[in-house]
């Protein structure tokens, strides 16, 4: 029972920010969801990312095992739906993306915080930074059917990423100020998205639920298998080890719906799987907690 209200008491802060933005909506307000992720992904989050970064006390060897850890993760992970895909002749376009990559900014960063404190934050903040890159590289190239990969580079998160990085390396920081002022920005981030996760699904119309269903089953034993085993491979400490499971095993980003609908990559496909990953992660959130926290 108190291994219960401790998981709860992780999860709770997350779904019900996530709908308060789904009441926003349901009472008829307006929320612009695009004004907002802009908001978050050009400014809040790369400034949450790059104090978490300088801040960080964790040992530099720990935190570069956990980005190759993450490296081998997402692309085993991404091997095995790319083969999957491939096999039961779905379109690689509309499904690839959704099923590697995870909601690991709105569900994610904040779990991690919740269940594993400020060194597990800076874990969760790394992992999503190696994830942020490789969708808005490799996953865009394949959303959108071609392009540059290198049109990542023009993100600030990258460059909140590789500064923070940077500072981290070499010791460096910020005057006081600056990093009240950095703090208070990146702040926002966190309801932000949850709130925002919230808007998005209650505005999804998801088609094709039982095969979304099944996907989304197949994606989440994949994404807690492979972690399980990377971390085994790499002999990753807690809680860097629960926090890469827990950041790959999230489920499908509502960033993944809009790139669909950007490049017209059957949005309401994805829609589905959304909103199916979204309502597995209720019960497989919980249970990853147990075992890990």
């Amino acid at each position: 029972m108190a291994l219960l209200l401790q998981v709860l008491q992780i999860v709770s802060p997350v779904f019900l920010l996530a709908a308060v933005g789904y009441g926003w909506v349901r009472i008829g307000w307006n929320y612009d969801v695009e004004f907002v992720t802009r908001l978050s992904m050009t400014l809040s989050i790369p400034c949450l990312i790059f104090m978490a970064l300088i801040r960080s006390d964790v040992d530099p060897s720990v935190l570069r095992d956990t980005v190759l850890a993450t490296l081998a993760a997402y692309v085993g992970v991404g091997a095995i739906a790319w083969a999957l895909l491939r096999i039961a002749g779905m379109d690689l376009a509309t499904f690839w993306a959704p099923l590697s990559f995870g909601n690991t900014g709105n569900i994610g960063l904040p779990i991690a915080l919740f269940a594993f404190g400020q060194q597990g934050f800076d874990f969760a903040v790394v992992i999503f930074a190696v994830m942020a890159i490789l969708s808005f590289t490799f996953g865009v190239w394949v959303v959108a059917g071609g392009g540059s990969p290198l049109n990542a580079i023009r993100e600030p998160l990258v460059w909140g990423t590789l500064l923070g990085s940077l500072f981290l390396a070499m010791g460096w920081t910020v005057p006081a100020w600056t990093a009240a002022t950095l703090d208070l920005v990146g702040q926002m981030a966190i309801p932000l998205m949850l709130i925002t996760l919230g808007v998005a699904i209650s505005r999804l119309q998801p088609r094709s639920l039982g095969r979304a269903l099944w996907l989304c089953l197949a994606k989440l034993a994949i994404c807690i298998a492979v972690p399980v085993a990377v971390g085994l491979l790499f002999a990753l400490p807690a809680p860097a080890f629960g926090v890469l499971v827990l950041q790959v095993a999230t489920p499908v980003a509502v960033t993944s719906y809009m790139l669909a609908t950007k490049y017209k990559a059957r949005p309401d496909e994805v829609a589905g799987l959304v909103v199916v990953s979204t309502l597995l992660s209720v019960v497989a959130i919980p249970g990853l907690l147990a075992f890990f926290v």
